[in-house]
C-alpha cells in the first residue's frame, strides 16, 4: 500500500518477463512525504485514475512506451481490461505491467546500497529516480537554491519575486526509494540508474513533458512542471506509475494553482509549526543512524476543515472534467473551482 493508491499483484514479474497487477486509487492525500494524512478528499482517487489513464493512452498514442494495459470499467465486475473511453463512470482502478523491485539496502555507515540493488534487478527493474521536468520556476522552488537564473538560460542577474518561465524545460534527476528524497548530479543518477541510459530517460521525460503541455494549453491549463518514474526492460525505458495528474504534476488556471500544491500551501498558512517540524525532522535524520524521519518529528498534521475538504474535491473532479474534455463527474466548472480555492 502506497500513501494514496493500493497495489494489486495479478502476476509476479521474473528476471525476464514482466508481471501483471494493478493501482487501486483511493481518496487519502499526502504532503511533504508524510504518507496518509488525516483526511480523505472525496473521489480524488477517481479523478487521479481517469486522468492518468487518460494521459497513458496520450503517451501511447504518440509513441511513448509505457507500462499501462488499461482500466477496469466500474460498472461491471468484470476482470476485463478496457480503454477509458469503454467506461460509462470514472474508474478507480488501472491495469498496468510490472516490473522488479529489489530491496534497497541501508547502512547507517555506507548508506543506501545501489550496488546491491542493480545486481538483483538483473535488466528487469523499476529504476530508482524521479526524473522531474520544469517549465517554470515558481517562487520558493528549489532550482532557485541549486543554480542561477544563467544557468538556466534566462537572461536574469537574480531569481525576480515572481514567477518564472524557462527558455526550455529543464530535466533533473532525485532518489526515488532513499526516506529523504535528494536531487542528484547526472553523474550520480547515472550511477544510481545502473544499466538504464540517463539519455533516454531525459528523452522520455521531454517528451512526456512536451504532450501533456500541449494538451494542458488546449484546455486552457498552463503546465509549470511534474514528474515521472519509469521502469526498464529488454532494453527500454517505459513510464511507470501514474503521470499527468493532480499529484505528479503542477497546473494553473489563469496563474492559479490547480494541483496538490494548493493542500501544502494550506498546511505552511494554517500549520507552519507542523511543516517547520517536517523540516527539521528531515535535517536531523541526515546526522541520525535511522534512514525514516518522521518518527523525529514533534509534530502532527491536523486534519481538513469540511469546507475545505469540499472545495479540494471541487477542484480534483471539475479538473479532470476539464482536461479530459468529459463530465465524468458531478462538479462545478474548473473555473468556479479555483474561484472557490481562492476564497479559503
Amino acid at each position: 500500500m502506497t500513501s494514496v493508491k493500493e497495489f494489486r499483484v495479478d502476476r509476479e514479474p521474473t528476471a525476464t518477463a514482466l508481471g501483471a497487477g494493478r493501482f487501486v486509487f483511493t481518496d487519502a492525500y499526502s504532503v511533504f512525504d508524510w504518507g496518509q494524512m488525516p483526511d480523505a478528499i472525496p473521489q480524488k482517487g477517481a479523478s487521479l485514475c481517469t486522468m492518468g489513464a487518460f494521459n497513458f493512452e496520450l503517451l501511447e498514442a504518440n509513441g511513448v512506451a509505457t507500462h499501462y494495459t488499461g482500466v477496469f470499467d466500474p460498472d461491471t465486475d468484470s476482470d476485463e481490461i478496457v480503454e477509458l473511453a469503454d467506461c460509462a463512470s470514472a474508474p478507480t482502478e488501472m491495469a498496468i505491467e510490472l516490473t522488479q523491485v529489489p530491496e534497497l539496502p541501508y547502512d547507517t555507515e555506507l548508506g543506501y546500497d545501489y550496488d546491491a540493488y542493480h545486481a538483483t534487478a538483473g535488466e528487469n527493474f523499476l529504476i530508482p529516480l524521479e526524473v522531474v521536468f520544469r517549465n517554470t520556476v515558481p517562487v520558493g522552488s528549489s532550482l532557485r537554491k541549486r543554480g542561477e537564473p544563467a544557468d538556466y538560460g534566462l537572461d536574469l542577474e537574480s531569481w525576480p519575486d515572481e514567477a518564472v518561465d524557462l527558455p526550455d524545460p529543464v530535466v533533473e534527476f532525485s532518489t526515488k526509494y532513499e526516506e529523504q528524497d535528494r536531487y542528484l548530479s547526472r553523474e550520480e543518477a547515472d550511477e544510481i540508474a545502473g544499466v538504464a541510459s540517463i539519455e533516454a530517460l531525459e528523452s522520455v521525460a521531454l517528451s512526456v513533458n512536451e504532450l501533456i503541455t500541449e494538451h494542458a494549453e488546449s484546455v486552457g491549463f498552463s503546465h509549470e512542471d511534474g514528474k515521472i518514474e519509469c521502469l526498464y526492460h529488454d532494453g527500454i525505458v517505459q513510464v511507470a506509475d501514474v503521470v499527468g495528474t493532480f499529484d505528479e504534476n503542477r497546473f494553473s488556471l489563469d496563474g492559479r494553482q490547480l494541483s496538490k500544491e494548493v493542500i501544502r500551501q494550506y498546511y505552511k498558512r494554517e500549520q507552519p509549526d507542523w511543516v517547520e517540524a517536517v523540516g527539521e525532522a528531515k535535517r536531523e535524520v541526515e546526522t541520525a543512524d535511522v534512514a525514516d524521519w518522521r518518527p523525529l518529528c514533534e509534530v502532527d498534521p491536523i486534519g481538513l476543515p469540511s469546507e475545505v475538504v469540499e472545495a479540494v474535491a471541487d477542484m480534483y473532479t471539475a479538473g479532470a472534467n476539464a482536461y479530459t474534455d468529459h463530465e465524468w463527474f458531478e462538479a462545478p466548472s474548473v473555473a468556479e473551482a479555483v474561484d472557490r480555492l481562492d476564497d479559503l
